[in-house]
């Protein structure tokens, strides 16, 4: 039974001001989405990767990802849509039709490009041991509050419950397909498989993890990750 890593990376990223797609801004020399599926395959659990990519970018997608899957593995690219949501929901068509003995599905933003591979080795796992929704989490170390529509502040929840959401979300197959068969919409794949009536069971993420959104995120990479690590 095959894990197969859906990685939606159509967005144009233009809050980094590179001029070109999000996920082929480079760290290092390296594009994010390079160090991102290297990551998935170096965790030693995942045999596909399904990339939704720019559709004018697909060719160049190819080309920085082909040859970064391990003997017995694969890199499938195919052209991504106009929403995140889009992009996963064609991605996990693909991936039922072409790959069938599909079990486990991982969904994982580029842009987190530094995911520690015991992180993803971990969603795994825990799906593998009957789980159906699994996603990596970090405590939260700020003070949340909750203001109304004038900025007032009307609470301040207990961020000893609050916990910050990683990638990859690992769920089993048809847990995520029904999901998006539901027609509910949500911020992201665990939020849309909660709304379908399925929990979801959380293991420890990693401050590696971080989402790289923004010029100042990719100037922390750069720094953090200068030693040649992924």
């Amino acid at each position: 039974m095959s894990v197969v890593a859906l990685v939606p990376a159509a967005g144009r990223g233009e809050r980094l001001g590179y001029g070109m797609p999000k996920a082929l801004v480079p760290v290092n020399g390296v594009p994010l989405l390079t160090r991102a599926v290297r990551g998935l395959f170096e965790s030693g659990h995942v045999q596909h990767v399904v990339i939704a990519a720019p559709p004018s970018d697909v060719d160049q997608v190819h080309t920085a990802t082909a040859s970064l899957a391990p003997a017995g593995g694969a890199v499938h690219v195919l052209s991504g849509g106009a929403q995140r949501s889009d992009s996963v929901r064609l991605a996990l068509e693909h991936a039922l039709r072409v790959i069938p003995d599909t079990s486990i599905v991982l969904v994982h933003d580029a842009a987190r490009a530094f995911t520690p591979p015991e992180v993803i080795a971990g969603v795994v796992a825990a799906v593998r041991d009957g789980f159906d929704a699994v996603v990596p989490v970090l405590p939260v170390a700020d003070t949340i509050k909750q203001v109304d529509e004038a900025g007032v502040v009307v609470s301040t929840p207990d961020r000893a419950g609050l916990r910050v959401v990683q990638t990859p979300q690992g769920f089993r197959a048809e847990t995520l397909k029904a999901a998006y068969s539901s027609g509910i919409a949500a911020t992201d794949d665990a939020g849309l498989v909660e709304k379908n009536g399925v929990a979801v069971h959380t293991v420890p993420g990693h401050p590696h993890a971080m989402k790289i959104t923004t010029p100042f995120d990719l100037a922390v990479a750069a720094a953090l990750f200068s030693g040649g690590q992924r």
